[in-house]
C-alpha cells in the first residue's frame, strides 16, 4: 500500500499500523511526533492507529546535542 511519508512516496503493509511503520523505519525507542493527515497521533495510539492507502504521514524525531566549545573560548 502506498502513503506519502515526510513527502515522499512509500510502500507499507497493508493494514500497517503506525507502531508497525515505527519499526520497519527503525525508529523504536526514538522520541517522535507523528502527524496523519494533519492530525498528531498521540504515542498511546500509535500500536492502534491503522494507515490508509494515501494517508499523509509527516514523523519528526528529536536529535540532541548542542553546540561544543573549543576549551580555550572564553565566552561561557
Amino acid at each position: 500500500m502506498e502513503i506519502l511519508l515526510n513527502g515522499k512516496t512509500h510502500q507499507v503493509p497493508e493494514g500497517c499500523l503506525v507502531s508497525e511503520l515505527i519499526m520497519l523505519l527503525e525508529l523504536q525507542g526514538k522520541r517522535l511526533a507523528v502527524e496523519i493527515n494533519q492530525e498528531i497521533v498521540p504515542r498511546s495510539e500509535h500500536p492502534h492507529w491503522r494507515l490508509q492507502p494515501g494517508d499523509k504521514v509527516e514523523i519528526v524525531h528529536a536529535i540532541g546535542g548542542g553546540q561544543t566549545l573549543d576549551s580555550g573560548d572564553n565566552r561561557l
